[in-house]
């Protein structure tokens, strides 16, 4: 099937979600997304009544960048179709792909861009496809790195569509043929010195010439892939359903599968979780650390933001550095008085309560700060006085968050731990109400 408004149309009403409210289409100045653009528009409201934008990332990153805002300013002019141009930095650290923190940096501004239930339309086509298949697998990648692009994914508030994920460059641009004169080239896809270029420029060609149908070989091939990774996430969200232990994951379960099952299964939990994972080989070293360590020991593999840790046969998928009360606050003994603890670690406020403390015996203000060795409490009547560290153990409080209790002192003494102890020194006659604290907010400590 050739491209056309027509196809183009079919291909729309089969992947628009329902929900959608909108459609967006990201303008590079480029012929593929004019063409794209232009076929959009030309189906007027019939596309369930939805409107339409575009969107133009300036990267800044070469001298040719106003000439493309340019293009795409005249292009949508034309259209009369409303424009958002969006300035961004494209920072990258030494030695990394300038070409792939571009394109981090090109998608987190257009997943900021987009409104809820807006559909981001992008020009991806056969050849795109049939390129990131090959560029992955020289880089070494696995199924997931070498799946196809999905025609529509969720996306920020709303979807990410590529309608012509299964149709030719050259059909694309042979409907957007008249718009030569208002499009740009883009220097760094002639530019050899990238993978993309290089291979666009240098090999694919000389593939093309031997193999005149490699595109559409390798796209589905790249669907074979897909469809092969569907089945291994499928196993491995068994096999977390399965281990799942509250928010962690059952280090003993983990120790029963075998080697591979068991990768994929901490893979599939993070990438569930929102998060990157690390390389094979760190996910490896994580899960001997976990299974090796001795029992009293708290083992951590830290990538990133992230950290993998380990506590009583459980593992956690943390911040790398874990939220911790640091500032010394002063607090109101008022029933009205809320303190916040600082970023990820909530607020303290006074609740009425029978059994909790007597505020006549305390100060105007009280002392909050974080543990330093040694505190100890009396967290009941008939309790002994306890250290805070006991306390926490016998709770099993996690060790990692120890750090973020907020211990509430009247002078020097104190008097509670968070929401978990309070110091029955301190407390109302049996029967009468007084206050106590609670957390609100905060992060799970248990």
């Amino acid at each position: 099937m050739s491209f056309s408004a027509a196809s183009l149309r079919a291909v729309l009403d089969a992947h628009i979600p329902a929900g959608a409210t909108g459609l967006v289409v990201a303008l590079s100045g480029g012929a593929d997304s004019a063409s794209l653009l232009v076929a959009t528009a030309s189906l007027g409201g019939t596309l369930r009544g939805l409107s339409l934008r575009a969107v133009h990332i300036d990267h800044g990153l070469q001298a040719a960048a106003a000439s493309f805002s340019e293009a795409c300013a005249a292009l949508c002019a034309h259209l009369n179709i409303p424009l958002a141009v969006i300035p961004i930095a494209v920072q990258s650290a030494p030695g990394a792909s300038v070409e792939e923190a571009a394109r981090d940096s090109r998608y987190a501004a257009l997943e900021l861009e987009l409104r809820p239930g807006e559909c981001l339309l992008t020009a991806h086509h056969r050849e795109d496809q049939a390129e990131t298949l090959l560029l992955q697998a020289l880089r070494g990648a696995g199924l997931k790195g070498m799946s196809a692009m999905p025609i529509c994914r969720s996306f920020g508030s709303g979807w990410h569509v590529r309608p012509v994920l299964t149709m030719s460059q050259e059909e694309l641009l042979a409907y957007g043929a008249h718009l030569s004169g208002g499009t740009v080239t883009d220097p760094m896809n002639e530019d050899l010195r990238f993978d993309r270029g290089y291979l666009r420029r240098q090999i694919w060609p000389l593939i093309k010439t031997r193999w005149p149908g490699a595109a559409t070989a390798l796209t589905r091939t790249a669907r074979h892939v897909a469809e092969a990774q569907q089945l291994l996430d499928q196993a491995a969200a068994a096999d977390v359903s399965r281990l799942r232990d509250g928010e962690a994951l059952s280090v003993p379960g983990l120790r029963a599968l075998n080697s591979r099952a068991r990768t994929h299964a901490l893979r599939w939990w993070l990438c569930h979780a929102g998060v990157e994972p690390p390389s094979t080989a760190r996910l490896t070293e994580a899960l001997r650390q976990m299974f090796d360590a001795q029992q009293d020991h708290v083992p951590v593999v830290v990538w990133g933001e992230h950290a993998l840790r380990r506590y009583r046969q459980r593992v956690f998928l943390t911040a790398a550095r874990p939220p911790s009360l640091d500032a010394t606050l002063r607090w109101r003994v008022a029933s009205d008085a809320t303190l916040d603890l600082g970023p990820n670690l909530g607020q303290l406020c006074w609740v009425a309560q029978i059994g909790g403390i007597d505020a006549q015996r305390l100060p105007e203000t009280l002392i909050v700060r974080r543990r330093g060795g040694g505190e100890t409490l009396k967290p009941g009547p008939q309790a002994k006085t306890q250290s805070v560290q006991h306390l926490c153990q016998s709770l099993g409080a996690l060790p990692w968050l120890r750090d973020a209790l907020p211990l509430v002192y009247a002078d020097e003494v104190l008097i509670a731990v968070a929401d978990l102890w309070l110091d029955s020194r301190w407390c109302v006659a049996a029967g009468a109400t007084g206050f106590a604290v609670r957390w609100q907010q905060g992060p799970i400590i248990v």
